[in-house]
């Protein structure tokens, strides 16, 4: 293994030189920086990251925790955050907790804290005191659609108005029985349900109907829970001309259970989706859907974590907003 000391005496420098270099010290000059990275170059050395986070106190590990790495907009932000990471030199221990409280609290309050630096999570089922009775101390930043009152960075896009833009090119179409699938079972939670927040409040100012008759909840957000959702909508009668999904997932099953009733998308129902996956571009009929930045939200995460560890950490926490649009497709626009 090539070591520092190689490096010197290739290049013809002190170690401390090398050392300067490689961890990106400025006070080096060009000449010299050119002289040691071209050593480094020709022996192909590899800095020892776990040798470096050591001496700094760490393990050189961020871990992050999604309900679900199943779900296709989950293992796609996991891969963002692992690039974000490595710019870091960081590497990412993921973990799923089935979005379930029990498993939220574990990783929240600590497991595994003895071999990560930093937590990312995107909890569903925890509460504010849940977050604010945390004893572990090493930095956490939260993901997802729930708003908290927590001294924890958040890094969301701006739901209430990713669900208002969605419904807002439902109606524009001229759709005018436009219905939710996707609700929290819980009716005591769905205040902080902001997607579903954003659809009645656009509804609303178009003067269209915002019932609860358009709203189908599900047990869980995948393909499944869509087809079900989208079946028992059907069933209640008085079809909807238009659906917005909580995600692409819960969309692409009720597209699938649309067909099994034999009704087209768009010509008779549009679906509208959340989140952008790459499934959704090659449907049956290509997913109209809310694109939020994903490498933004995985690189705000990282950065937050990376500068709360390099301390003095920031006096108030950050509440990051990265950018979302609307990309338009066959399962709202049809075939041109």
């Amino acid at each position: 293994m090539v070591s520092l000391k190689d490096v010197a005496q290739r290049a013809g420098v002190s170690i401390k030189t090398v050392s300067n270099v490689v961890n990106g010290y400025q006070h080096v000059t060009p000449a010299m920086r050119e002289r040691v990275q071209r050593a480094i170059d020709e022996l192909g050395y590899r800095p020892n990251l776990t040798a470096r986070h050591l001496r700094k106190g760490r393990t050189g590990i961020i871990a992050l925790a999604v309900p679900e790495l199943g779900n296709p907009y989950f293992a796609e932000l996991a891969g963002a955050v692992i690039d974000a990471a490595a710019e870091h030199d960081y590497t990412v221990l993921l973990d799923h907790t089935g979005g379930r409280r029990d498993k939220e609290l574990l990783v929240c309050q600590g497991f595994r804290s003895h071999v990560m630096d930093g937590l990312i999570l995107s909890p569903i089922e925890l509460e504010s005191a849940d977050l604010l009775a945390r004893s572990e101390t090493s930095p956490l930043v939260l993901l997802g659609e729930r708003e908290y009152d927590v001294p924890y960075d958040h890094i969301a896009i701006d739901n209430v108005a990713a669900a208002r833009l969605a419904v807002g090119h439902l109606v524009g179409l001229g759709r005018r029985r436009i219905a939710f699938l996707g609700a929290r079972r819980e009716s005591a939670r769905e205040p902080a349900h902001l997607r579903l927040r954003g659809w009645r409040e656009e509804l609303t100012a178009a003067g269209l109907p915002a019932g609860d008759d358009l709203v189908v909840a599900t047990d869980a957000y995948g393909r499944e829970d869509g087809a079900r959702a989208m079946a028992a909508l059907l069933d209640r009668g008085g079809r909807p001309d238009a659906v917005f999904a909580f995600n692409d997932t819960i969309a692409i099953g009720a597209m699938r259970a649309l067909a099994d009733r034999g009704l087209r998308v768009p010509e008779d129902v549009a679906v509208v989706g959340f989140d952008d996956i790459e499934e959704g571009r090659y449907a049956g009929s290509p997913l109209t859907t809310i694109s939020p930045d994903k490498e933004a939200i995985a690189r705000l995460a990282v950065d937050c974590l990376v500068e709360r560890l390099a301390g003095p950490p920031p006096a108030e926490p950050r509440r990051a907003r990265p950018g979302h649009r609307l990309v338009v497709r066959e399962s709202t626009a049809g075939r041109s």
